[in-house]
């Protein structure tokens, strides 16, 4: 029995890193997963993972902040699978272009990415969470959104509009049984963060940062992702679960 048999998982951001883990691992616990990503080819490459190991998948191409992408994924979803019980917001990025060089443009790409596409998922996907019974929402948030840091300010601004907008949609939609929870990513070994790790002096900084001493994992966040899908964390909704190795601790 895997900890997500005959649930029906939405992963955006799925051809690598963070959002692939949790496919791999969501299709193990008995999901079946729709994952999405502009990277078609490597999104394939991860539905073929997925079925050579015996799990069910469909992957899709998906820009996250358009609409009608997202309703061709939803609708796909039901199309195939008949219902839709989690939903991973996954897909985001970080721009690491200084603060006072940011144009308008890099400012809203930003919120689009890390934040409209969050609204627009839920407001797509709860439906057919209210028809199945209920759900779990997951939106993958950051440490930056707990708390300020130097150098990101849309990004930081964007991850801190994804937590508090998880809160409301927790309250909003416990009345459906459709919990809401977003999990706060502290430094974790990504393609997004690849290039920053290949400085020796940002990786030790990055050590010095953490109280574990680590960095962390794909793999570590997808074990808490799965905890948050389940049907163990049943009675948890509107919370963050940062997943730094201590960093907020401090």
């Amino acid at each position: 029995m895997g900890r997500l048999d005959h649930k029906v998982a939405i992963i955006t951001g799925a051809a690598g890193g963070m959002g692939k883990a949790d496919a791999l691992l969501f299709a193990k616990e008995g999901a079946k997963v729709v994952i999405t990503d502009l990277q078609e080819d490597k999104l394939q490459e991860v539905v073929r993972e997925i079925q050579e190991s015996g799990g069910e998948a469909l992957g899709l191409k998906q820009d996250v902040t358009s609409e009608a992408d997202w309703v061709h994924v939803v609708d796909t979803a039901i199309e195939t699978f008949g219902q839709i019980h989690v939903l991973v917001n996954n897909a985001g990025i970080s721009d690491p272009t200084p603060f006072m060089e940011q144009t308008v443009e890099h400012w809203e790409r930003t919120m689009r990415i890390n934040l409209t596409s969050i609204f627009l998922g839920q407001k797509l996907v709860i439906p057919h969470m209210i028809a199945a019974g209920g759900g779990s929402i997951i939106n993958i948030s950051s440490i930056a959104g707990l708390t300020g840091g130097s150098g990101a300010g849309p990004y930081t601004a964007s991850k801190g509009a994804v937590r508090l907008l998880t809160k409301a949609t927790a309250v909003d939609y416990a009345k459906h049984n459709i919990r809401a929870n977003s999990i706060h990513p502290g430094y974790i070994e990504t393609p997004m963060t690849e290039d920053l790790l290949k400085d020796e002096k940002m990786k030790q900084w990055f050590y010095s940062q953490t109280p574990l001493q680590r960095l962390g994992t794909a793999e570590d966040i997808a074990k808490g992702a799965l905890f948050l899908a389940s049907d163990e964390s049943s009675y948890i909704t509107g919370v963050e679960l940062p997943i730094d190795g201590g960093y907020y601790a401090k």
